[in-house]
C-alpha cells in the first residue's frame, strides 16, 4: 500500500479500505518490532505498527478514532517528518474527502465583516508566517501515570515538531474587525461525531490571550508541504506553547463571542487541578479545575536506547531533545549517577523558542555494570523538571526527569 495519496480526492470508502486492509506491517518485521518495544518500553509492549495514508509505520493506540504514536527514533532530529507525525482524533471516522472548490473557512460572530475564505484566499491575501513549534498531546506519557488513570495509554511519542506556515490569527481578526465586548473566540473543525450523543470537537481561547499572541497561526503547510490529511488538511490552528487540544484540525469555523464558550471540550474535558502544579496527591481529586493550557519544560534521551549495551572505557554519545512553552531552552544537564552530579550537554541549533532543541553529550563509563542516565532541561525563566512525577486524574502534563537504563560491558 502506498503511504501517499491526494487529500483532495480520497473518499471515505477508499480511506477505510486502506486502513482496514493494512492494519499491521506485513511479515516478520512486525513481530520483531513488537519484541523490541516490549524490551525497551513496557508501555508499548504488544502494540502493532500500522500504516495509514500519507504515514509511515506508527504505533497503534486505537483505530476508532485513529490514535497513532510516533516511534522515538524520529526524535533524534529537531524536525519530525510529516509522515512520522503522531495522529490524535476524538471522533470517527476522520474527514477523508476535502473538496477545495467548496471548502471555506468562515469567521463570524461579534465582528464587523463576516468572512468566508478559500484556501487560495488564505495564501494570497495574507502575509505568510513561518514558525517552528512543538505539537504535544495533553496526555503524552499518560501510560506512565502511577496510579494508572483512565484514557489512552500513550508512551512518549504523542508529540512532534514542525515548521508551520500560515497566516496570523490576529491578521484574520483584523480583516473581520472584532467588535467591542469580545470575550472568547471559539474554533470548530469539520470532523463530525459518529453519533448525535457525542459532542462536536470545538475549543476556545480568550480574546485577551489571542490579542497578546501574534504567533498563533491558521496553518496550511507543515514542513513546506500541504498539511497531511490526518494532521488537519487543509488548515489547522497552531497555538505554540500550548497543548495540542487547542490546535484544532480541519478548521472550518471561527466565532468571536461576547461570553465564555460553554462547549464540552472546554467545560468538562481537558481540565487540570487549579493548583500551581496542575496536580493533586496521587489518587486524589481536585476541588476546582481549569482548562489545560501551557506545556511544561521537558527533555528526553533518544540515544542510546533503553536497555542498550555500551562499551566500558569508550565514549558514548548521548543525544536527545528538550522543549518548553516558548521561553526557550537555556540548558540541558546529564547525570550518570542517579542525579548526585550533573554536567551540561551541548545544545544544538536554536530553531526558535517553541521548537525542540537538540542536545548532545559524551560519557565514558569507567566500569562494568548497570547505569541510569538522566536528563533535565532548564528554560530561560528558570523552570525545570521534578525528580518525582506529579499526578492528576487525567494523566496530563507529565514532565518528570526521565531516565533510561543501560549496561556497560
Amino acid at each position: 500500500m502506498s503511504s501517499h495519496f491526494s487529500p483532495k480526492a480520497l473518499s471515505r470508502r477508499h480511506f477505510l479500505s486502506l486502513v482496514g486492509g493494512a492494519t499491521t506491517v506485513a511479515g516478520g518485521g512486525l513481530f520483531e518490532t513488537i519484541r523490541t518495544f516490549a524490551a525497551e518500553d513496557p508501555i508499548l509492549a504488544g502494540r502493532p505498527l500500522v500504516r495509514y495514508p500519507e504515514k509511515t509505520d506508527l504505533i497503534l493506540l486505537t483505530s476508532r478514532p485513529p490514535q497513532l504514536e510516533t516511534p522515538m527514533k524520529y526524535f533524534e532530529h529537531a524536525i519530525t517528518p510529516n509522515e512520522a507525525f503522531f495522529v490524535r482524533y476524538h471522533t470517527f471516522p476522520p474527514p477523508t474527502h476535502i473538496d477545495l472548490s467548496t471548502w471555506r473557512l468562515r469567521l463570524g460572530g461579534l465582528v464587523e465583516r463576516p468572512l468566508e475564505l478559500s484556501l487560495d484566499d488564505l495564501k494570497s491575501e495574507f502575509s505568510p508566517t513561518r514558525l517552528v513549534a512543538v505539537n504535544q498531546c495533553s496526555g503524552n506519557s499518560r501510560g506512565r501515570s502511577e496510579p494508572r488513570v483512565f484514557g489512552g495509554q500513550w508512551g512518549d511519542g504523542a508529540m512532534g515538531n514542525a515548521e508551520w506556515t500560515g497566516l496570523r490569527l490576529q491578521d484574520l481578526l483584523r480583516r473581520a474587525g472584532v467588535k467591542t465586548g469580545a470575550v472568547e473566540i471559539a474554533f470548530r473543525g469539520f470532523d463530525e461525531p459518529a453519533a448525535p450523543t457525542i459532542p462536536h470537537f470545538a475549543k476556545s481561547l480568550t480574546m485577551h490571550m489571542v490579542a497578546d499572541s501574534p504567533d498563533i497561526l491558521v496553518a496550511y503547510e507543515m514542513n513546506g508541504q500541504p498539511l497531511p490529511t490526518l494532521n488537519g488538511f487543509p488548515a489547522r490552528l497552531v497555538v505554540p506553547g500550548w497543548f495540542s487540544t487547542y490546535w484544532v484540525k480541519h478548521l472550518a469555523e471561527i466565532t468571536v463571542l461576547d461570553h465564555e464558550f460553554d462547549g464540552f471540550w472546554m467545560q468538562k474535558a481537558y481540565r487540570i487541578p487549579a493548583s500551581p502544579c496542575g496536580c493533586v496527591e496521587p489518587g486524589g481529586t481536585a476541588a476546582h479545575t481549569v482548562p489545560i493550557n501551557r506545556m511544561k519544560v521537558r527533555s528526553f534521551i533518544i540515544s542510546p536506547k533503553e536497555g542498550a549495551r555500551v562499551p566500558v572505557g569508550r565514549p558514548v554519545v548521548l543525544k536527545g531533545i528538550a522543549f518548553d512553552a516558548g521561553y526557550g531552552i537555556a540548558s540541558v544537564e546529564i547525570s550518570t549517577d542517579e542525579g548526585n552530579s550533573w554536567r551540561r550537554a551541548a545544545l544544538g541549533q536554536d530553531l526558535g523558542p517553541y521548537s525542540f532543541r537538540e542536545w548532545t553529550a559524551h560519557w565514558v563509563p569507567t566500569k562494568r555494570g548497570n547505569f541510569s542516565l538522566l536528563a533535565r532541561a532548564v528554560n530561560r525563566v528558570g523552570e525545570s523538571q521534578p525528580f518525582e512525577a506529579t499526578w492528576n486524574p487525567s494523566g496530563y502534563m507529565r514532565n518528570v526527569i526521565e531516565r533510561i537504563q543501560v549496561t556497560a560491558v
